[in-house]
């Protein structure tokens, strides 16, 4: 029976549900073991305390022997590689990105000055290009307590990834899905990574069987281009890829934190983690390091 860890969210649970039912339908039987970590203990925003808190203590939790599996997601995964684990990407859920808002309003339905809670650098930019006009609030905590900060009227609209809303059943909440075009989702948003240790062969096997080739290769291009510019998850940094036969087209883009400006580049290649260089280098070209700052 494989341990599969995980954090002990609804969204994080549920997640990991769908790896170890995946794995039931491969033949090979797992159950779940919730992982408390750090950030789940803190009230600070993810942007304060880093990702890297939650990551950390899963991959603990592998290495001591705890779990045979971690599931993550992938977006919240340093981009340096791991070489004592072994990683995977399973079939992808829907990477864009949503609005809740009051009412059913989209984002240019909402009044002049509307409160829009969002901490991701990245999502604030755009918002603030987009919607100059906007009160852009942090916000932490789980889907459902964003959520919750709409429904209670504290606040006018807040922006999820939409892969989270789909994952919890709450995909109808969202008022208004936005093409990758309009807003750029974070590097492998929807993506989840599922690690082993390196030299567990039966969880390799096991995990194995989940590999999704084409979620794998968009994941690599989108992660390669944070890599290059050698920003965190929490840089104005975005990136999102779509495979096209053996090819990928991957979009790579970084934005001014006030909305003022922003940077952004394709690229169409067979190779994920030379398409994801080649369009950071072209940014840094085009002073991409000043613009994040």
């Amino acid at each position: 029976m494989l341990k599969i860890g995980t954090r002990g969210s609804a969204l994080a649970t549920t997640q990991a549900g769908h790896v170890r039912d995946a794995l039931a339908a491969a033949g090979y039987e797992a159950e779940l073991k919730v992982v408390t970590t750090a950030g789940d203990l803190s009230q600070d925003p993810v942007e304060r305390i880093g990702v890297g808190v939650f990551t950390s203590a899963l991959r603990e939790a592998l290495f001591t022997g705890d779990v045979d599996v971690a599931v993550h997601s992938f977006k919240d995964l340093p981009t340096a590689p791991e070489p004592r684990t072994h990683l995977i990407v399973p079939e992808r859920e829907d990477n864009r990105e949503a609005l809740i808002a009051r009412d059913g309003l989209t984002l240019a339905e909402l009044p002049e000055g509307a409160r829009v809670g969002t901490s991701a650098p990245r999502r604030v930019s755009q918002l603030k290009a987009l919607r100059p006009d906007l009160d852009i609030r942090p916000l932490r905590g789980n889907i459902e307590t964003r959520m919750g900060r709409v429904t209670s009227g504290e606040l006018d609209a807040v922006i999820l990834a939409y892969a989270g809303l789909c994952r919890g059943g709450h995909a109808e909440r969202a008022t208004e899905v936005f093409a990758p075009e309009v807003i750029m989702p974070a590097p492998a948003q929807g993506a989840l990574a599922v690690e082993c240790r390196v030299d567990d062969q039966e969880a390799r096997n096991a995990i194995d069987s989940l590999v999704d080739p084409a979620a794998t290769r968009c994941a690599a291009a989108e992660r390669q281009v944070l890599a290059t510019l050698e920003a965190g998850c929490t840089a104005p940094v975005a990136a999102y890829a779509r495979s096209e036969g053996e090819q990928v087209v991957a979009r790579g883009g970084v934005f001014a934190l006030d909305g003022s400006a922003s940077l952004v580049e394709e690229a169409r290649g067979a190779d994920a983690a030379a398409l994801g260089r080649t369009i950071a280098e072209r940014l840094l070209e085009r002073g991409a390091a000043e613009l994040i700052g």
